[in-house]
């Protein structure tokens, strides 16, 4: 299904977690992969770890809530590989659990800057480049707070639900020009985040896979295969969708 030789991706988040399982899943399958993250030794770490398995990655630490950082990541990409076809957008940051008063400016602007406006300050400068190969696709990281809402995350529900916007407009306006722009949206996944919780409170598996109508958390690796579905050629008839990857979580009735 996946076939990614002489493409070139970029995947931000990529240092840890769903953004590492895809940039690795995106090098196996061929693609020329650039692996964006704050974390400048883990970028370092993951593009090693790729070579080392035969693939091909440059590590470019980046914040991407920085414009002009994500400006010259997008630029020094395409220096080194030659142009770019697929961006993956997965860097985001966990939601402070506090009510809709119980948030302080502070806390709304960290979550909406990460979770949201580096969506969409990558996409500006990831979608100059990618319309001048006139075909490519974006995925975009979003969750499924973004589909249902959630009491007590109001900053990281909205930046979610924000993202799916952000996909759709996106999607509307370069669907003619050959660029397909989509959104996955995770339910509870075994991040490293997740595991270091679940190290200190145990109960907290259970508690979440309850949860789930699959009884179950997903793996990082479940939802980098979904991610390279909607960027491979499987799904060429796709755009502006907003694809659940949660066990069923967003369909539990009220």
């Amino acid at each position: 299904m996946f076939n990614f030789k002489n493409k070139v991706a970029i995947v931000t988040g990529a240092a840890s977690g769903i953004g590492r399982a895809t940039a690795e899943l995106l090098a196996k399958h061929g693609a020329k992969v650039i692996i964006a993250d704050i974390q400048e030794q883990k970028c370092k770490e993951v593009a090693e770890f790729i070579c080392e398995e035969g693939g091909e990655a440059v590590a470019i630490p980046c914040d991407v809530t920085v414009s002009i950082e994500v400006k010259k990541m997008v630029e020094k990409a395409v220096l080194l590989f030659g142009g770019l076809h697929i961006a993956v957008n997965s860097a985001g940051i966990e939601g402070v659990h506090a009510g809709t008063t119980g948030h302080t400016e502070e806390m709304w602007d960290k979550i909406i800057d990460v979770d949201l406006k580096s969506v969409w300050l990558s996409m500006k400068y990831e979608l100059l480049e990618i319309e001048k190969q006139k075909e490519g696709c974006i995925v975009n990281v979003s969750s499924a707070a973004g589909l249902v809402a959630g009491a007590g995350t109001i900053a990281y529900t909205a930046s979610k639900h924000g993202v799916i916007g952000l996909t759709k407009s996106a999607a509307l306006e370069y669907a003619s020009k050959g660029i397909r722009i989509n959104a996955v949206c995770p339910g509870f996944v075994r991040t490293p985040m997740l595991e270091k919780l679940i190290d200190s409170y145990p109960e907290i598996q259970n508690q979440l896979a309850s949860r789930e109508p699959m009884k179950r958390l997903a793996t990082v690796e479940e939802i980098a295969h979904a991610i390279c579905y909607l960027c491979s050629d499987a799904a060429s008839f796709v755009t502006g969708v907003s694809m659940p990857v949660d066990g069923g979580f967003t369909l539990w009735g009220i």
